[in-house]
Parts: structure tokens; C-alpha cells; sequence
């Protein structure tokens, strides 16, 4: 299944960050996530990384997604630092398995980041709408909002 022509891999990622922000800022105000990203030679994605920084300056791993196991990692998603999201574990889930569904980023021979500062209401509204479509789309609810 295709999702929408426009629905690019960095939006849908965005999205999942708001969506499940209260769990990777653990209760802070505000703060900075990171997340990394980087192809394998096949130009499928490897893997990625969720970095959050509830504190400037400070950055913690909050879970990485791996495609396939090696002896440093096992495949699928972890969660580190005290860090937990059943909602995210599930969109990351959802969003490796079913990748070509979505319109990759040109370059794939460089990792990608994208930094998430803190979003406002209305960007929280949108990225659950977003989430929600996405993932009505295989008919997997998951209540976002």
C-alpha cells in the first residue's frame, strides 16, 4: 500500500515524535529530540535513533530501532535510559516494516537527522491526525491524541 504521494519518511518521524513527546521529555517543559537515521546499501533504512534533551546541553539515547541484529544489537526497537513508549515502539514498528510505503529521502548514501523542538498544540493536533491516518491506513488503531 502507498500512503500519500507527499507523505515523506521525515514528516511521518516528526509526527511520531509529538505524538509521544510527554514520554521522551519525561515530564520536563520543554526541551530538543533528536532523531538519526541511516541507510543500509540496499538504500532501505538500517536504522534509527531517538536522542531527547530535556535539558540543554544534555542528550540521552531514549530508544533505537534496528532492521536486522548483529552482536552489538538485537533487531527492533529498545528503549534505554529509563525511556518507555508503548505508542512510539508501536508507530517505529509500523513505520520500518512498511518504509517503501513512504517517500525516502533522495540522498540515502548520508545518514539523516531531524531535530524536534517542542511542539505547539496545534502541531501536536496535526501530527496525531497525521499518525492516525497513517496508521488507518493498514487498520491499526492506536489512539494518538
Amino acid at each position: 500500500m502507498k500512503l500519500d504521494e507527499n507523505q515523506s519518511l521525515d514528516r511521518t518521524l516528526e509526527s511520531a515524535i509529538v505524538v509521544s513527546w510527554k514520554d521522551l521529555m519525561q515530564g520536563a517543559q520543554g526541551g530538543l529530540i533528536h532523531v538519526e537515521y541511516g541507510f543500509a546499501s540496499t538504500g532501505t533504512l538500517d536504522y534509527l535513533k531517538v536522542l531527547s534533551s530535556p535539558t540543554r546541553g544534555h542528550w540521552l539515547v531514549a530508544c533505537e530501532y534496528w532492521m536486522s541484529a548483529s552482536v552489538v544489537h538485537a533487531a527492533g526497537v529498545r528503549f534505554e535510559n529509563g525511556f518507555t513508549s508503548e505508542k512510539l515502539a508501536h508507530i517505529l514498528e509500523f513505520v520500518m516494516q512498511h518504509q517503501d510505503s513512504f517517500v525516502l529521502p533522495p540522498d540515502r548514501h548520508r545518514d539523516g537527522l531531524l531535530q524536534i523542538p517542542t511542539p505547539t498544540m496545534e502541531e501536536d493536533t496535526a501530527a496525531a491526525a497525521m499518525i492516525n491516518k497513517v496508521l488507518g491506513g493498514f487498520a491499526l488503531p492506536l489512539a494518538v491524541a
